[in-house]
């Protein structure tokens, strides 16, 4: 599979996960959100800055952020300014929710799959049903409006997937379909209906409609240390591309964290 770079990917990811509010400073891409997919707000800090000091472009970052009354929060990787994470550690940003890039071979995916043969609903645009089972997996006491918000937002060509078990919704996902490359989101699975293959039901179906899109090459977002849903894409055919991070702006009283502290998952 031609590889390509990692900012690039991550970029698609930021398109299908549509902020409420963006704007472009200093060569940098700021996004605020409504949600609880905090992530859909980070900064997207990829390729050179404007200028040679990231100082200009962190203090426009926070004055974005202050204005609308929420922390700056950077997302950082491989294609991000050099020196971008020494920088926000030293004005006192604290690191948080190391994640994995993924990446996989439609085609692959499928071989890999021995899903259940489990009926699978397939639409354009998400129903209350499949919004029910992402949104009470994921998004916990959040309320769901923003969320609604985010997907109607989506642009680009998207697959909702719902599996069903005796008539009844059970597991959810979706994927977006981006210049070649299909981007895998919000997988969800009730908890009443873990172990019983729902997830790879869910998966071979937006891999299949990832062929149909000519879209054949597959990307996904996982904490890093999820080991059941690494599990499971190890299992499927999908391999680590690049790791990244987030860096968020602490104020004096609140303590250090290392994990997602929101709801959800980036991207999964």
């Amino acid at each position: 599979m031609r590889v390509v770079p990692v900012g690039e990917l991550l970029e698609r990811a930021a398109r299908a996960l549509p902020a409420a509010e963006e704007e472009r400073r200093h060569g940098w891409w700021l996004r605020h959100t409504d949600s609880s997919t905090w992530w859909s707000g980070a900064v997207l800090a990829h390729g050179p800055g404007a200028d040679d000091s990231l100082e200009p472009g962190v203090r426009a970052a926070e004055a974005f952020y202050a204005d609308r009354s929420a922390p700056a929060r950077f997302q950082i990787c491989a294609d991000c300014q050099p020196g971008l994470d020494a920088t926000l550690a030293e004005r006192g940003y604290h690191r948080q929710c190391p994640m994995s890039l993924q990446v996989a071979a439609a085609d692959d995916v499928v071989e890999h799959l021995s899903a259940p043969a489990l009926p699978v609903q397939l639409a354009d645009r998400p129903d209350h049903a499949w919004f029910a089972i992402w949104h009470t997996v994921s998004a916990g006491d959040s309320p769901p409006q923003p969320e609604w918000r985010m997907l109607q937002r989506v642009q680009a060509a998207s697959a909702y997937v719902t599996v069903l078990e005796d008539g009844q919704a059970i597991a959810a996902g979706r994927a977006v379909a981006d210049t070649g490359w299909t981007g895998v989101f919000a997988m969800a699975t009730l908890p009443v209906a873990r172990g019983r293959g729902a997830a790879q039901r869910v998966l071979s179906a937006l891999a299949g409609w990832a062929l149909e899109q000519q879209a054949p090459r597959l990307y996904l977002q996982v904490e890093a240390d999820n080991a059941a849903a690494r599990r499971l894409y190890e299992v499927t055919g999908f391999t680590e591309l690049a790791t990244y991070h987030y860096r968020r702006q602490r104020s004096p009283a609140q303590k250090q964290s290392t994990g997602c502290g929101s709801a959800g998952t980036p991207g999964g």
